[in-house]
């Protein structure tokens, strides 16, 4: 994931890894308290949502508003989903 999130941001030292794996932690959490529940093997829905959290939370994006509009329709998508939650 973290390789990912890298590409998406257009990072490609290491300088940053710590920052961004705390990001990704926090993404998970995030969608864990509206509810979700992420599947074992993570898939593309939950890595593209994973991603706009952390395009939206690094450093200070021109965009802010509109990843994180994003990242919550993304989130209460995955929270009302068959096989993102156990209601």
């Amino acid at each position: 994931m973290l390789e990912k999130v890298k590409m998406a941001l257009r990072i490609t030292t290491t300088a940053y890894d710590a920052e961004l794996l705390e990001l990704i932690e926090s993404a998970k959490l995030d969608m864990s308290i509206a509810g979700v529940v992420l599947p074992p093997t993570i898939d593309a829905l939950v890595t593209r949502a994973v991603i706009t959290y952390c395009k939206m939370s690094f450093g200070i994006p021109e965009d802010y508003d509109r990843l994180k509009a994003s990242y919550d329709e993304q989130k209460a998508q995955l929270a009302t989903a068959t096989g993102y939650t156990e209601w």
